[in-house]
């Protein structure tokens, strides 16, 4: 078996033993109770065997080395042997600092054994007890309070008067101090001199004189008077003398801190930015852990910290043991046996020695094991009682102890049955100062230091966060802005940090889980459950009504035997959890409120002579507006951009100073950095927000206040964390998608405006603290709201450039290549948006100058402009390989390149007008462009949207400079057979960009346009060969291609239904060729036959004019409605034919008409008279003649409607079908 206790070298304090060297051990008392201990701390050497004394020694003369050190003690040296000062009231506090980790969490008490022994002593003795209680968590902390002593400081200092006035007329009307008997003295000095004698190993008495035997007993009998008085640190005015901080001094007049609350607040923490706000300097002022040995024991379910100064020596069956004193006359009372059971219980001794004595002289010695004492005789108990105790005791008061950072006061009078539970903390507040209470300092300390250490947990689970919370303003509320600013600002810091505002947003209810079963978090306004009925233990109402202050009532000592006679009905309600917060800009609030106060605190305890006047917090701070009028545009941003550019690449050389006067390295300097930056991202994520809900001018205003946090921050520091400056370029990349959208959004720029100037009370006070410290004017060109379109654009683009900057001068661009490559995208995308922006500007000018030939000076600049802004765009998208949006920037620069164009067209009433030379260059620049957009994208897997855009930019490029070299042809410097080449190329080549196959919403328009183009080319060729002489080859190729292209116009012209008329015109113009190739025949066969083919097209024609009739007949309609209705609304009609070009293709169409039936008449009669008819060509004749009546008689008559010449030619046209088939083939 490991050695339990006191084995090995000392483990560090301040912090738990992970894994303790001393085994845990299980020991069963009598079978009934379980009991464990594990030693986290011992300051004691290994134990030295004890020396077995020879009867008759004189205890009452003192051994040589009385009170001396020994190395076998080891520097613990006369605490070991019982000669401590008595435990102070702040024992507990010492632990509780040391082993942090158990505190709130896993341990349910922390104490001194003999508290704790006292405690479990309570039905057994008429002795009485006082102690104070604290909860902190889940942990209660038993402190002894020593009414008596804390009266006599009281009449020397006027303290705690109420609370000795209270005590006097509640509870003991005449108290007296009871001094303790000569008979004490004396036992515990020959105890002293015992133990000595123990570890002296010679068992000789070596006498000392008698003057050096009463100077060395004066401390052991004086203890009581000074050394208890010393043990409670004073009130909180502490004099400038006992400040141990040294930057203290610095500040003015600033209050001075108690000497252990001093320390440094943490700089740049890695985890969570939190490290320990407290040295060791708490030590002083009674909060040190003085025990020799702290040890983590489990009595039954209960675990509790307990510190404990038993001696224990080597030797006997077992590796240790404890040494007890016994008077042979006086039997071993239980009260004896509990506590020397419990004793060794704690410390894991499996053996007593007990050393009789009579007078003084040694008479025996006797082994008793651990599980025996409880049946020694006269002293036997129930160790099952005593568990019973423990659990009854610590239900008791976790039910009623249940607000945080109050001190309760556990009070049984001497001789009496009744335990009572008073909150001093409230009787304290009803009547003066809280401060005026010791506890409240260490209390806040211990809630502060236990939420630190939970805080700094790497793997902190969230769960824990309304622990954290709770802990925190408790802390808070216990302590004063004016006596400790540096704890609040701490406090409040902290409880900034649990809200996460960089973390993606979840569901609240699995983001902060409501842990209403848990001991681990717990409500700091929790009120007293209803007590139970059966239990009768809470009641007061049978009580005397002077007992109407008292929290909680044990009647009789008796009860606590009574197994689970008091359950813990303390329960944790849910509104104990983390706050559920019901969006971002709720979350961001909180943050920001606790920031505030973080600041203020910090503000208020750096005073300086001239300081900034206070500010006003009812007037509000004017954010800068200033009309673009003034704001000198984007020449005056570039200056702004520099400056600023300039002072960030200063941060590495120059130091930089606060105005308010914080001394670099302060506490205050370094806490109002962090506060500062943990703003400035909770104004970042609302920023964000805003902008999501597109509410810009809110956005904007949020992300000002960011950046004015941010130009704090960096006037304050010397050296940019590279963190901080990725946050800054977040911030500026923020800012410019803000003007961005401003600049889009320009119609609601009224309610921008407005959101813009609003602010809040917390904005204005965060902000005087700001201008504490800086201006706050270094990125005010990025945050102003201008009302000018092209300033906006351009801040968007410097904030952009900014950006950009920063990540290249701190060499974070390949750290940060997500970053990167954002930020270059944003640069890519505005200089395309300004590229628009210059060549719509561009446009509208030469719209505006439609009267002059001449290009003006500001076409060109704007030109230049655009074109720079989309090569520049260009850069940053291929330097980050993004195909797709350099292939649209190049197809931008394709559409400049065509307004380019146009500006070089002559006026439009110039009849001389010729394609010129500009016109063929910009339009050839502007194909170059859109076929590097389509080698940038590669194939049309990777975009095909974008691939679908570029080619139809593309095709419209090569038709629309084929259309005006036809229509316009630079006769006077090209050949007609040149053009005619170029055009056809240019129109082939439009073609083959045309996608009329794939199915889109383009492909009706990609139709339209292959038909035009077919039409086109048809046109040309059919101009040709009017115009052509000579060569027969050409004429006849002239010929085919004219035929060809028709055939397709007409095919593709079908497919679309909602182009009659083209479609119509097209036809006649295949009429007017048949007829012109007639012209040419001479035999009246080859005539015959050309004019049946002239007839046949005009049949077709039937689709055309049904779409015509179906139009004319829903317009009608429509009329017919409007009529009707009550209210008639201005026509609105889906059709969108044009009525005077349908009169006129219907005019040439009846006389083209009358002309083929004409001459088939002239032909088919001469044809009969010379051969004699054949049937199918008399049938023809007949059916021909009938119709040309017909359309004779519908010609003449003027009155007809349009839709009614329609519907005659539909007849005519059907009577014509008709015939040809019962001539069968009469019309081939």
């Amino acid at each position: 078996m490991e050695e339990p206790c006191g084995v090995g070298a000392a483990a560090p304090r301040g912090r738990d033993v992970e894994e303790p060297k001393q085994g845990s051990v299980l020991f069963l008392g009598g079978n009934e109770v379980k009991s464990s201990a594990v030693v986290k701390y011992s300051s004691a050497p290994p134990q030295a065997a004890f020396a077995r004394l020879q009867e008759k020694t004189d205890l009452k003369l003192p051994p040589a080395n009385w009170l001396r050190e020994s190395a076998k003690l080891g520097p613990a040296g006369t605490t070991i042997l019982g000669n401590s000062k008595k435990s102070k009231p702040f024992s507990s506090f010492g632990m509780a600092y040391d082993f942090i980790d158990s505190v709130g969490n896993d341990v349910d008490v922390v104490s001194d054994s003999e508290n704790i022994k006292k405690l479990l002593k309570i039905p057994y003795s008429k002795s009485h007890v006082s102690m104070a209680v604290h909860r902190i968590g889940r942990t209660l902390l038993l402190d002894e309070l020593d009414i008596q002593e804390l009266f006599m400081r009281s009449s020397q200092t006027g303290d705690w008067t109420w609370l000795k006035e209270f005590y006097q007329r509640l509870i003991d009307q005449k108290w007296q101090r009871k001094k303790k008997s000569k008979e004490h003295w004396y036992q515990k000095a020959i105890l002293s001199k015992f133990l000595y004698y123990s570890i002296n190993g010679d068992g000789a008495a070596q006498p000392v004189p008698s003057t050096s035997e009463q100077h060395q007993e004066g401390p052991v009998s004086g203890e009581s008077d000074e050394a208890g008085r010393a043990s409670w640190p004073a009130p909180f005015e502490m004099p400038s003398s006992l400040s141990e901080d040294p930057g203290a001094s610095n500040q003015g007049s600033v209050p001075l801190e108690p000497s252990y609350i001093v320390g440094h607040v943490a700089s740049a923490p890695k985890e969570q930015n939190l490290t320990t706000l407290f040295n060791d300097g708490e030590n002083s002022q009674g909060l040190k852990n003085d025990f020799v040995r702290n040890i983590l024991w489990t009595f039954e379910d209960i675990h509790m910290l307990v510190g404990s100064n038993m001696p224990i020596f080597g030797g006997g069956r077992y590796p240790a043991v404890s040494l007890r004193l016994r008077d042979n006359n006086k039997p071993i009372n239980v009260l004896t046996g509990i506590d020397y059971w419990l004793d060794n219980l704690i410390c894991n001794v499996p053996e007593l020695v007990m050393c009789f004595h009579v007078n003084g002289i040694v008479q025996k010695y006797e082994m008793i094991k651990t599980e025996d004492i409880p049946n020694l005789e006269n002293s036997d108990f129930s160790t099952k009682v005593i568990k019973d105790i423990a659990q009854n005791i610590l239900s008791f008061l976790k039910s009623n102890c249940t607000k945080e950072g109050h001190t309760y006061w556990l009070f049984k009078a001497s001789g009496s049955d009744i335990v009572k539970l008073y909150d001093l903390t409230t009787l304290c507040e009803e009547t003066e100062d809280k401060y005026q209470n010791p506890f409240t300092m260490p209390v806040a300390i211990l809630l502060y230091k236990v939420a630190c250490n939970m805080m700094l947990k790497k793997n902190q689970n969230k769960k824990h966060y309304g622990t954290i919370r709770t802990l925190l303003l408790n802390c808070l509320k216990l302590l004063d802005n004016g006596r400790h600013p540096q704890i609040i600002a701490s406090a409040n810091y902290m409880l900034s940090e649990l809200f996460q505002l960089d973390e993606p947003k979840k569901e609240d209810n699995t983001d902060f889980p409501i842990n209403g079963n848990s001991d681990e978090s717990y409500s700091e306004e929790e009120e007293e459950m209803p007590d139970s009925d059966e239990n009768g233990s809470y009641s007061n109402s049978s009580d005397p009504p002077d007992d109407n202050k008292a929290v909680a009532i044990i009647k009789s000592v008796g009860e606590l035997s009574v197994p689970e006679k008091y359950k813990s009905v303390h329960r944790i309600r849910p509104s104990c959890a983390f706050p559920v917060c019901h969006g971002t800009e709720e979350r961001c609030r909180l943050v920001l409120n606790y920031v505030l106060e973080g600041l203020k605190s910090v503000d208020s305890s750096v005073k300086k002579e001239g300081d900034l006047p206070a500010a006003d917090p009812s007037t509000p701070i004017p954010l800068k507006y200033e009309d673009e009028s003034t704001s000198g545009g984007p020449e005056c941003l570039e200056k702004q951009m520099a400056l600023f550019l300039d002072k960030m690449g200063s941060f590495q050389k120059g130091k930089h100073s606060s105005q308010s006067g914080m001394i670099p390295g302060s506490w205050q300097f370094k806490m109002k950095l962090q506060l500062i930056l943990k703003s400035s991202k909770a104004y970042y994520v609302l920023s964000d927000a805003a902008m999501i809900l597109q509410k810009y001018g809110r956005a904007l205003r949020y992300i000002k206040l960011a950046l004015q946090c941010h130009d704090t921050y960096c006037c304050l520091c010397a050296s940019m964390l590279p963190e901080v400056l990725v946050f800054l370029c977040q911030c500026l990349t923020l800012c410019g998608d803000i003007q961005l959208m401003l600049a889009q959004n320009a119609n609601n720029r009224a309610a921008y405006l407005e959101e813009y100037h609003y602010q809040t009370k917390e904005d204005q006070e965060i902000l005087h603290s700001l201008h504490r410290e800086s201006r706050c004017q270094v990125f005010a060109w990025a945050t102003d709201l201008s009302t000018d379109l092209e300033c906006q654009l351009s801040i968007s683009c410097k904030c952009y450039e900014a950006a950009y900057e920063i990540l290249l001068f701190s060499n974070l661009k390949s750290q940060n290549p997500e970053q990167h490559i954002q930020v270059l995208k944003r640069m890519g995308n505005i200089r395309n948006e300004i590229g628009v922006f210059y060549m719509n500007q561009a446009a509208a000018v030469q719209t505006e100058r439609a009267g002059n030939k001449n290009v003006s000076t500001t076409e060109q600049q704007l030109w230049k402009k655009s074109f720079s802004c989309f090569e520049e765009g260009i850069q940053n998208f291929e330097s980050i390989d993004d195909a797709t949006n350099a292939a649209l920037l190049l197809c931008n620069t394709g559409r400049l390149m065509r307004i380019c164009a146009q500006a070089h067209c002559a006026a439009e009433g110039d009849f001389k007008r010729e394609f010129s030379p500009e016109e063929a260059l910009y339009y050839n620049k502007a194909i170059d462009y859109y076929l590097k957009a389509l080698r940038s994208l590669g194939k049309r897997d990777v975009h095909p949207a974008v691939w679908d855009s570029v080619n139809w930019e593309l095709s419209t490029t090569y038709f629309t400079m084929a259309t005006l070299q036809q229509d316009y042809a630079p006769l006077s410097r090209k050949a007609q057979e040149q053009i005619e080449k170029e055009v056809s190329e240019a129109m082939m080549k439009s073609l083959k960009y045309c996608d009329i196959d794939t199915v889109s919403a383009r492909q009706p328009l990609c139709q339209y346009r292959a038909a035009t183009i077919h039409h086109r080319l048809a046109s040309m060729y059919h101009s040709c060969l009017r115009n052509q002489v000579g060569d027969e080859h050409l004429r006849k190729q002239h010929r085919v291609l004219a035929d060809l292209h028709y055939s397709k116009a007409v095919r593709l012209f079908q497919l679309l239904k909602d182009a009659p008329c083209e479609l119509l015109r097209v036809q006649l113009e295949r009429v007017a060729f048949a007829e012109f190739q007639m012209a040419s025949q001479n035999s009246s066969a080859g005539k015959l036959k050309t004019l049946f083919g002239a007839l046949d097209v005009m049949a077709k024609t039937k689709g055309a004019f049904q779409l015509i009739r179906k139009e004319l007949v829903a317009e009608s309609e429509q009329v017919g409605k409007e009529k009707h209705a009550e209210n008639p609304s201005p026509s609105d009609s889906s059709t969108s034919l044009n009525k005077e070009e349908v009169l006129k293709l219907l005019g040439i169409f009846e006389s083209r008409m009358s002309f083929l039936l004409l001459q088939s008449i002239k032909l088919l009669t001469s044809t009969k008279k010379k051969v004699g008819g054949a049937n199918e060509e008399e049938a023809a004749l007949k059916t021909n003649k009938h119709v040309y009546s017909l359309l004779l008689r519908a010609s003449a008559n003027k009155s007809l409607a349009l839709l009614e010449r329609v519907e005659v030619i539909l007849n005519l046209l059907e009577q014509l079908a008709q015939g040809s088939e019962a001539g069968n083939g009469g019309i081939q």
